[in-house]
């Protein structure tokens, strides 16, 4: 049988060689990051033609949709180091590999369920956080029409994963590509009744993302059958079939990784909180500011991803060596980047504000007066964001993820939340104060966290325990 070869070659030749491998694997996640993003923005441009009320029942809806769906993709997620490590360990691994991903699609289907449930809750969260009643009923229409595609999404999730283990990422980036333009076509077909569509208004929207979710699937499941490498796996085979070792291996990884996005998405949405009763134009220089700051931080979330898969591999294989090139060449790649981005902030602030408002009306001056202040911040972050999030990806790849999660929880709400509470509303510095703890708290996570994989071999993390049947 033809060897197959996995994830990119392994880098066993030098530093040189690894910093090619994680390029090759990076580029094409970070590629699918921002094009996802993108995505996301169609939406809101569709939506904002509606009115303001529209938007803003979409945005609350999404605004725990999402939360919910980043979440879980994080638990569904974890089969990425697994099945990474069984390459590493046995390639091609046809048989570990395959039954791995059935159960993150078994896993996915349950938590999704699940996470469907909590989505349903949107409707007494809005009540109990006094909503006005016109948008509580549009987000509750919407929301019962999006939270069908929560299931589909964690499946395409997992099988991201796996193209992406099994050095096909450049699948992710064309596949969320085209689900663009399939998702900028059904908005435009089904908001506004165009194309021969019924005219849904917001409902509209939420169809529109259900096809774009279907579609991708489809996607997914067409490519793992016509590539050669992926359909060998026949990961859709037996899918009725249970391995509950294996289950109950990927819930124990993901499940402090779903917990650990939880909590960093919370700093940022309690920060909104924060900043919202600091005052109006405050709040929304920070959405602004802080959309920059995502929009950036989706390259070292790509590396992230890809030091997951590359130190996975050598874990699996009980190569040392072949770990720490690839943890340190990630970290090297991730906060690298994020140099480039710092000085872009420090360097051409408005140019970056314009991707969002124009910096130059004079009508938002206030606004772009308050925004610069926090970009400077952000730019002060950037390298502690990248080196945090890239050492975290390097720590799951070694299935490290219990006491990062503890980690993270301390620093985004202790030092994190605790000096924005402080410094935004016990000084003068308001809302900049509130944008220094969320640098803190960014800063020490990313001690804590390049601590823990400075000191691995001395911990114990790359002793790998005997393998699953």
């Amino acid at each position: 049988m033809e060897p197959t070869p996995t994830i990119a070659e392994p880098g066993g030749d030098g530093w040189r060689d690894e910093l090619v491998a994680t390029l090759r694997l990076s580029w094409p996640l970070a590629a699918a990051n921002l094009l996802q993003m993108l995505t996301y923005a169609i939406d809101v441009i569709f939506i904002a033609r509606l009115g303001q009320d529209q938007l803003a029942a979409s945005a609350l809806a999404v605004a725990l949709f999402g939360m919910v769906l980043w979440a879980l993709s994080g638990l569904t997620g974890a089969v990425a180091p697994v099945a990474a490590a069984e390459l590493g360990e046995r390639a091609p691994a046809l048989r570990p590999v395959r039954r791995s991903v059935r159960m993150a699609l078994w896993l996915a289907l349950i938590s999704g369920i699940g996470g469907i449930g909590v989505c349903l809750l949107l409707g007494p969260l809005m009540r109990i956080t006094g909503q006005e009643p016109q948008i509580i009923a549009m987000a509750i229409e919407y929301n019962t029409l999006l939270v069908l595609s929560l299931v589909p999404m964690l499946f395409n999730n997992v099988l991201r994963s796996f193209v992406s283990t099994l050095d096909r990422p450049i699948f992710a980036t064309a596949i969320t590509a085209a689900g663009i333009f399939v998702n900028a076509l059904a908005n435009y077909a089904f908001i506004f009744g165009n194309l021969g569509a019924p005219e849904l208004g917001l409902k509209g929207a939420a169809v529109a993302t259900i096809l774009t979710t279907l579609t991708t699937l489809a996607a997914y499941i067409l490519v793992i059958r016509l590539d050669p490498r992926l359909h060998r796996y026949r990961v859709f085979g037996r899918w009725w079939s249970p391995d509950w070792q294996r289950f109950v291996h990927i819930t124990r990884i993901g499940t402090p990784i779903a917990l650990t996005i939880t909590a960093e998405a919370g700093i940022f949405g309690a920060a909104a909180f924060l900043m919202g009763n600091i005052g109006a134009t405050q709040l929304a220089a920070h959405t602004v500011a802080l959309q920059i700051a995502a929009l950036a931080f989706q390259v070292p979330f790509g590396v992230s991803q890809a030091a997951t898969i590359r130190v996975g591999y050598f874990y699996g294989a009980r190569d040392s060596i072949g770990m720490k090139r690839a943890g340190w060449t990630a970290i090297f790649v991730g906060t690298g980047f994020m140099a480039l981005t710092a000085l872009a902030m420090v360097v051409i602030p408005k140019p970056l504000l314009a991707i969002y408002i124009d910096p130059w009306d004079p009508k938002n001056a206030v606004l772009v007066g308050f925004a610069l202040q926090y970009i400077v911040i952000a730019a002060a972050f950037q390298l502690f964001d990248g080196m945090q999030a890239v050492a975290a990806g390097a720590l799951r790849g070694l299935q490290d993820t219990r006491v990062p999660m503890w980690i993270a929880a301390f620093a985004y709400w202790v030092p994190g939340i605790g000096l924005s509470l402080y410094l935004g509303f016990r000084t003068p510095l308001a809302g900049v104060g509130v944008w220094i703890g969320l640098a803190t708290g960014l800063t020490v996570a990313a001690a804590l966290l390049g601590w823990r994989w400075h000191q691995r071999e001395k911990l114990g993390l790359t002793d790998r325990p005997p393998r699953l049947a």
